[in-house]
């Protein structure tokens, strides 16, 4: 087994590395799925693993699929979402960092990882990695050219117990200092339904792991949030549909305070220019 040529990572009949959904979504939002899909390209022979392993929360973020297609629609958004496993290549990672190819992922070794030279990791990148943040950099450049505000929602969900120990959350917000606002005003619109347990970069924190929103989001000064939904609560089309309501109300609401904010702030501004106007004439 082989890690691939850049011809040969992805074979006759293997999808595109990324897929939009809600293309005409208008809102300004944009949704994101790093880890929405659990294809792997035919040449890679399964990575070795068994069927069962490519549908565990090692290969890809149960739920989060159906949950962006449903938030999508409520929200008016795209929805552009990777196609393969992260095993294959985890797109929230530089692609240079060991574990953006893990040889082994919560204690299941991956077969089709191990040993790979460094032209065969190249390959994955080029053929996955790269393709799928250069569609993301080019929606979100068009929105910019047309003048259009983002806020980039990033989708992700985590296993309910990891390494034995049980995590009590339902849902996380991830964000890092600097233009967090809006992820602060989504945690705090989570947190007043009473029945959510909701974490504050937990179950993981926004660190330098991070890829996808870093990359896109900061150097574009853009308003952001990574959010993580337990995947019990969302494996299901029920669980998916009734959590689409859940941060749909809450991402509105939290728009909706920045956007007050944003006025006033600007009606502020307006109005000591407008003095200083006056005092001068």
């Amino acid at each position: 087994m082989t890690g691939g040529t850049v011809e040969s990572v992805l074979g006759p009949g293997d999808p595109a590395p990324f897929a939009l959904f809600n293309a005409a979504g208008n809102s300004p939002f944009l949704i994101i799925g790093d880890h929405a899909g659990s294809a792997v390209p035919r040449p890679l022979q399964s990575l070795g693993l068994q069927p069962d392993d490519l549908r565990r929360h090692i290969a890809i973020d149960i739920g989060v699929l159906g949950l962006g297609r449903a938030l999508a629609i409520l929200l008016k958004a795209p929805f552009l979402h990777q196609v393969y496993s992260r095993l294959v290549i985890d797109c929230n990672r530089l692609p240079t960092r060991p574990d953006a190819i893990p040889e082994i992922s919560d204690g299941t070794p991956i077969p089709g990882n191990r040993r790979l030279t460094e032209r065969s990791r190249t390959a994955r990148a080029a053929a996955i990695h790269g393709p799928y943040h250069a569609a993301i950099a080019t929606l979100l450049d068009a929105r910019h050219a047309a003048g259009e505000e983002t806020i980039l929602l990033s989708l992700h969900s985590f296993t309910p117990t990891l390494d034995g120990v049980t995590r009590p959350w339902d849902v996380g917000v991830l964000h890092v200092s600097g233009r967090n606002d809006f992820a602060l005003g989504l945690r705090d619109a989570l947190g007043e339904r009473s029945e959510l347990t909701v974490g504050d970069n937990e179950p993981y924190a926004m660190d330098e792991t991070d890829y996808t929103v870093p990359f896109h989001a900061f150097a574009r000064n853009l308003r952001y949030a990574e959010i993580e939904v337990r995947q019990d609560l969302i494996a299901s089309p029920s669980g998916q549909k009734a959590w689409a309501t859940h941060l749909a109300e809450a991402v509105r609401r939290a728009a909706g305070v920045l956007s007050m904010r944003d006025r006033s702030a600007q009606e502020t501004l307006a109005s000591g220019q407008e003095s200083i106007r006056r005092g001068r004439a």
